[in-house]
């Protein structure tokens, strides 16, 4: 039996599926997240979301009915998910930001943003905007630090979903001859000095990153 550690907690339906599969699963949330005070100066004329996260952050907010006002630019399926599920108009949608960008600039350079964001992100996004003199403003709605923990098993597999999830997890750990499963291209290049053994999802969510998985062992 194959075990698979899971750099975040996952739910109980993608863990059973693992379960299923046999593998021996240990969770360990490897980063944190928390709400902080935050004010809206100016709200442009569309809006942006890479993450479900911030879109939680908003709903808690009196501005959540200005924003849902606009309409949205957004990184991912399951962010575009929960967003249509609480009745915002989705306007674009990519899977990563690069893609979301490039949009932008293509047909939206005219145009203006506010970006609803935590404390730690790539500069993808904003550096495109800035290189396009596109108007745009970003308001951090969450904090997102780091939880290292050491892991005493050993793994066969490690299931990463976010850059900061693999800062922290080098923080007390390495990699030896385990299979990375990144979730997405973003995740798999903050691994490439660390390991060659990297297995990219063929969609960036976590239902794809456990299908690769168990395709990969069966």
């Amino acid at each position: 039996m194959k075990t698979i550690l899971s750099t975040k907690k996952l739910s109980k339906a993608k863990k059973q599926k693992l379960i299923e599969a046999e593998f021996n699963i240990i969770e360990k949330n490897f980063i944190k997240t928390k709400s902080i005070d935050f004010y809206v100066k100016i709200l442009n004329e569309y809006v942006i979301f890479t993450s479900k996260n911030a879109v939680k952050r908003i709903l808690k907010n009196p501005i959540v009915n200005q924003v849902k006002e606009r309409k949205i630019f957004c990184v991912g399926q399951k962010t575009k998910q929960f967003l249509e599920k609480h009745n915002f108009i989705i306007q674009e949608n990519a899977d990563y930001a690069s893609d979301l960008g490039t949009l932008i600039k293509e047909k939206y350079q005219n145009h203006s943003f506010t970006f609803f964001s935590g404390n730690i992100r790539r500069n993808t996004l904003p550096d495109l905007l800035n290189d396009n003199f596109i108007k745009w403003n970003e308001v951090i709605v969450y904090e997102t630090s780091l939880n290292p923990k050491r892991v005493k098993e050993n793994t066969d597999g490690i299931l990463f979903f976010s850059p900061s999830a693999i800062e922290s997890y080098f923080m007390k750990n390495k990699i030896e001859n385990q299979t990375c499963f990144c979730i997405g291209t973003t995740t798999a290049k903050a691994l490439e000095n660390k390991t060659k053994n990297i297995q990219i999802a063929a969609q960036p969510t976590v239902e794809n990153v456990i299908e690769e998985i168990v395709k990969y062992y069966k």
